[in-house]
């Protein structure tokens, strides 16, 4: 009885002081350990205490699911960066890992106003000179959040001096269980590190600051690309105001290319001085009289869609996408500050006065710094992939502790590397006979590991940013592939990567002197793929369905299945 009471009492206590941290982490160690021991046991061609190898996969992809789910917070984060890398993992996990995306429900107004209360010791009111009351002279505020992820919830605000404020209010519980969800991960430190750099909102304040000024500097990125103010007086380590954008999302193609159907030469609301008109004052009482628990003030600013609400941005997929693979480009190869979750919702596209299309980067928590050394070899791992300099790629790789250059060089192209020498696939062909179904999958996922243990086969040499540089490319490369593959990202990619060891502020000159010589060769030789590329442009006129990205993740896909494991690249589309 004294036990139940205890730890009942315990209970309490750990879930309105401590926001449920202990019971979150026990419940991940008793996750850990039932699914090592179903593992230890099941693993096999036959297991005994499952149908199948699939079946086990598929409970266990349930069961960590459900906890990431259940758990929150920075489970969601760490779920999130799973699903994007879980192209290597069995279908099963794939295909549940796909809702790691959907919204999470967003806080309740008292905790929000708590957390501003808490880091600047004044009330929303006090901090933003607004009213929720629709009193004359002062700014508006929605409670209602317009949209909520794992860490934060974001609400629009109008202040009293005009401005249009977009306001990241960081969950409150997150400060709590950081610490414990941290020290549960510790057996991924460099993830968890970039993780916890994500709940410091001043971190995203440097990041998106140091980003403007890069893209300011660049004269083949400035005026195309667009990167939020930021207001630091009205910021905190929990809360950042930044300049509210309005724009289309990359997933909204008809809206994008639909004809434009504002004035001439004006860009759409935002964009170069367009107007972003006010919100009606009588709108306003209305909606505080009748709808205080779904406050939504702000304007529609949807004139440019014109009468019949049919209009859109009028742009130009091309220019979209050659803006967006150029400025990654610009992140990994010349500069080594690398925006590590371009998925379509934390890109916004504006429509110029000229006509072109501007693309708005937001969301700069998550950022890679890469060293010039690395960045260099990473340069030139690139351009090497693409003149097929096995020597050079072999160089590099070994010295990242990888013994495997045929894999992770299709790993990192996101198409089968050709111009290897084809031993990891050929010899797991060579072990895989006509055995019955299930010996032959466990055979294969056997041997799949084996196959990542030789791409990690050092992996105190092995470069931690390659994962989320990885994980850059692969979102780009599906932004790409859903809107057509308007533009050939594989080579737009290789000259960035050449022209950057020309371009390195940190190279000698004589140093960049021959690397010029060595970059006018190299785009001599990159008309070759102008010629895939063009081709597959010329099919798709005739009527092909499939574009070049689709062609490369086919042949990935069959690629993938010879050595043990299946691709499902529909996890990268969130």
């Amino acid at each position: 009885m004294y036990l139940a009471v205890g730890l009942g009492a315990a209970y309490e206590v750990d879930k309105y002081f401590l926001y449920s941290s202990l019971t979150r982490s026990a419940r991940t160690f008793w996750l850990g350990f039932l699914v090592a021991t179903d593992y230890k046991i099941n693993f096999r061609a036959h297991p005994p205490l499952a149908e199948s190898i699939q079946a086990l996969h598929a409970r266990n992809a349930e069961r960590l699911f459900d906890l990431l789910w259940t758990n929150g917070g920075l489970y969601l984060k760490i779920g999130q960066a799973i699903a994007m890398q879980s192209a290597i993992l069995p279908p099963e996990f794939q295909k549940m890992f796909q809702k790691m995306f959907d919204d999470a429900p967003q806080n309740e107004w008292k905790d929000a106003q708590r957390v501003i209360l808490e880091d600047f010791g004044k009330t929303p009111e006090e901090l933003f000179g607004v009213s929720f009351t629709g009193e004359p002279n002062k700014g508006v505020m929605e409670r209602t959040a317009r949209a909520s992820a794992s860490v934060a919830q974001v609400h629009w605000a109008r202040l009293a001096d005009g401005r249009k404020v977009a306001i990241k209010i960081q969950k409150r519980e997150i400060a709590q269980q950081v610490g414990w969800d941290l020290w549960t991960f510790h057996l991924v430190p460099y993830i968890s590190e970039r993780l916890l750099l994500e709940t410091d909102f001043v971190n995203e304040a440097n990041n998106s600051e140091r980003m403007a000024d890069l893209v300011a500097g660049e004269s083949r990125l400035r005026g195309r690309v667009y990167i939020p103010k930021v207001y630091r007086e009205l910021s905190s380590k929990r809360v950042m105001t930044a300049e509210w954008i309005e724009g289309v999302r990359l997933w909204d193609k008809e809206t994008l290319t639909r004809p434009w159907q504002g004035r001439w030469r004006q860009g759409s609301p935002g964009c170069r001085g367009a107007p972003l008109d006010a919100p009606n004052r009588q709108k306003i009482a209305e909606v505080i009289r009748n709808h205080p628990s779904d406050e939504h003030m702000k304007p529609n600013r949807d004139w440019w869609k014109g009468t019949n609400g049919k209009g859109g941005l009028g742009v130009s997929l091309k220019d979209i996408m050659q803006t967006m693979v150029d400025l990654f480009s610009a992140q990994m190869f010349l500069w080594g500050c690398c925006h590590c979750d371009p998925h379509p919702g934390n890109i916004f596209i504006r429509r110029l006065p000229s006509g072109k299309p501007e693309l708005v980067l937001i969301d700069h928590g998550l950022y890679v710094q890469m060293q010039p050394e690395f960045r260099h070899q990473y340069s030139l791992f690139w351009k090497s992939l693409l003149t097929f300099d096995n020597k050079t790629i072999n160089e590099i790789v070994q010295s990242w502790g990888i013994n495997n250059p045929d894999v992770f060089a299709s790993a990192t192209l996101m198409r089968p590397y050709t111009g290897g020498d084809n031993s990891t696939s050929a010899g797991i062909k060579r072990t895989m006979s006509a055995k019955e179904q299930q010996e032959r999958t466990y055979e294969m996922q056997q041997q799949m590991r084996k196959g990542i243990r030789d791409i990690l086969a050092d992996e105190k040499k092995w470069p931690r940013e390659l994962i989320f540089i990885g994980r850059n490319m692969r979102i780009v490369q599906g932004n790409n592939q859903y809107l057509g593959a308007p533009v050939n990202r594989i080579k737009i990619m290789g000259t960035w990567a050449s022209r950057s060891l020309v371009d390195s502020p940190d190279l000698s000159y004589g140093t960049k002197l021959l690397n010029l010589g060595r970059h006018l060769l190299f785009k001599f030789v990159m008309f070759s793929t102008d010629v895939v590329f063009y081709s597959s442009k010329v099919a798709q006129f005739f009527g092909r369905k499939s574009n070049l990205e689709d062609d490369m993740e086919a042949s990935m896909k069959k690629m993938a299945g010879d050595m043990g494991f299946e691709l499902n690249h529909s996890v990268f589309e969130g």
